[in-house]
């Protein structure tokens, strides 16, 4: 099977010392090639390269490089501010390789599956350089990962299974959500720590934009008690994420 090919040559890389894995979603450009069985090893093993993966972006980090030591404008109230809000961001790409992963597996449209593979892609590159602020900054990812990744997979599920145009309209209703989660981070980031504030800005730009390509596609509106949920459910991963 293509999974095992996949596991072998991962672990070849192991041994050959690579410290970076391939970015997750990888395989879901695959996913019509593969049969029910090894569609879901896939899955399994995105989620694991995910959650327990470092991770390698296609695009630079939009900035110059640095590191924690680049940022002496910091103070450590602010620098322990900064790496919170990002480990909570970096939450949310967990959960977002997660919901795209989960929506790709249930359509049976290709160029939808094609669709959610590429937005998944950029937000590998949200997942690495959220991963290397945070490692600049002194702190690390959120001990809940794996929950938040299973959850937010199965929320992917039921969205999927409830046809694509619905599946769509979770995708736009998530991408606006975040895309204000991420200007209200750009409100609290310290004026000083650049670093963030740049990677924030060019995410909240891409979810934007991965919005305005789901409604283009066909997105159904979510009903209101269907967005309340949502916020809802976010506001206790954010709560959550900044101290876990």
């Amino acid at each position: 099977m293509l999974y095992l090919h996949g596991a072998i040559r991962a672990a070849a890389a192991a041994a050959d010392g690579l410290c970076a894995v391939s970015a997750p979603t990888v395989e879901n450009a695959r996913m019509t090639e593969l049969s029910p069985s090894d569609r879901l090893l896939a899955s399994v093993d995105n989620a694991l390269r995910t959650v327990f993966g470092s991770h390698r972006a296609a695009r630079p980090m939009p900035r110059a490089a640095a590191t924690a030591a680049d940022a002496p404008g910091l103070s450590e109230p602010e620098r322990a501010l900064s790496a919170a809000l990002m480990r909570v961001n970096h939450v949310g790409e967990v959960c977002a390789q997660a919901l795209y992963d989960a929506q790709a597996l249930t359509t049976r449209d290709p160029a939808l599956k094609a669709q959610f593979a590429a937005a998944a892609r950029e937000e590998t590159d949200h997942l690495a350089w959220t991963e290397a602020r945070l490692q600049e900054l002194g702190g690390r990812p959120s001990w809940l990962n794996p929950l938040w990744y299973a959850g937010a997979f199965g929320i992917g599920l039921l969205a999927g299974r409830a046809g694509d145009a619905t599946s769509l309209g979770f995708v736009v209703e998530t991408e606006r959500q975040v895309e204000q989660h991420l200007a209200s981070h750009l409100d609290r980031l310290p004026a000083a720590d650049a670093a963030s504030r740049a990677i924030v800005a060019q995410m909240r730009d891409d979810e934007a934009r991965h919005a305005q390509h789901a409604e283009q596609a066909g997105a159904a509106p979510l009903p209101a008690p269907a967005r309340w949920l949502m916020r809802g459910v976010a506001g206790v991963m954010t709560v959550t994420a900044h101290r876990l």
